[in-house]
């Protein structure tokens, strides 16, 4: 998605260690019109497959996620990285480790929200090693529901993330696949069959 890759090129800071900080636009402040725009190629491309639900993990892929389902026309459920003291019914719960954080948190939700008929795609910011993808799928497939796709806003490719989701056979679409950041520099992959 062109328009994504220019706010990356524009607004994008490289850090050390292969991280991109996009803060200004995705995980921490939010450009709505973008995240609107996003929503609806997530749409577009996932049309034909019938989705029922968007799911993501919290926080950063809330904002693409509902205007995800909105454009789709669907709920949206995040998944929650801590039980708060009302979700006391049945929960679907996985572990993720997060790239970013180093830290490893178990993920829920709750049952009553996945059903076997739902047919889910699953949205989230970043894809690096696919841990958070992986373990919402792990979530789904749990309560029984069918992940048709996975959305990714950013795909840093010289990660596995991609393999390993494709090696568990789910789809994924990315909107800005990033070849490298050495030397501060950020370089798309060329090729953007996705």
């Amino acid at each position: 998605m062109k328009e994504l890759q220019d706010r990356i090129l524009q607004d994008g800071n490289v850090l050390t260690q292969g991280v991109l900080k996009v803060d200004s636009f995705i995980t921490h402040q939010v450009d709505p019109e973008l995240m609107a725009k996003i929503g609806q190629e997530f749409a577009r491309k996932f049309q034909a497959q019938h989705i029922t639900k968007v799911v993501t993990l919290e926080s950063s892929g809330i904002a693409p996620a509902v205007y995800t389902a909105q454009a789709l026309g669907v709920p949206m459920i995040f998944a929650r990285k801590t039980k708060s003291l009302t979700m006391d019914e049945e929960l679907v719960t996985s572990e993720v480790y997060s790239f970013t954080k180093q830290v490893t948190s178990q993920i829920s939700i709750s049952k009553k929200f996945l059903q076997q008929s739902d047919r889910i795609l699953i949205v989230d910011d970043f894809l690096a090693n696919g841990q958070a993808a992986k373990g919402l799928a792990e979530l789904c497939q749990q309560a029984g529901a069918s992940v048709c796709g996975i959305g990714i806003l950013i795909e840093k490719s010289f990660q596995p993330g991609r393999h390993v989701l494709e090696s568990l056979g789910l789809s994924v679409y990315s909107l800005a696949r990033i070849a490298s950041l050495e030397q501060e520099k950020i370089e798309f992959v060329e090729d953007e069959t996705k």
